[in-house]
């Protein structure tokens, strides 16, 4: 007798629907939890750059009116006299063309016949985490 006899119960291989449904809310639970505090975390991350980058520049356009004896007219002028490689980019907009820039007041001046750039700010319309624009970061 080579055969086997095979027995009335049936062997059976894979999940069953149900099992399949509860992995699977098990895992949309688990997604649900990570998407928003992965996204918190890229925001968090952008921030900190963008604090980083505005004190570079803001270091930067010190040490140029320092050294010149007058402020930089435009932020170019920092590349251009090799202060910067590169414009820094701003991280909340997206490129580094969009930086505001603020005016020193002609009076307060150091070379008070050109006024120069006194500040940079983002251009950044949104609001940070910790519900402060943007736009208004010292």
């Amino acid at each position: 007798m080579g055969r086997h006899m095979r027995s009335g119960k049936r062997s059976r291989a894979g999940f069953t629907i149900m099992e399949l449904m509860v992995s699977m809310a098990i895992v949309l639970v688990v997604i649900s939890v990570a998407v928003p505090l992965y996204q918190k975390s890229v925001i968090r991350a952008r921030e900190s750059v963008l604090r980083q980058n505005l004190f570079s520049l803001r270091t930067v356009i010190d040490e140029y009116t320092y050294d010149k004896q007058k402020a930089p007219q435009q932020l170019e002028d920092l590349v251009r006299e090799g202060y910067l490689r590169q414009m820094p980019m701003d991280p909340i907009v997206g490129n580094s063309a969009s930086w505001k820039v603020i005016m020193e007041d002609a009076s307060a001046s150091a070379s008070q016949s050109e006024p120069g750039i006194f500040d940079v700010r983002s251009s950044s319309e949104k609001t940070s985490l910790e519900g402060t624009p943007y736009s208004d970061w010292d």
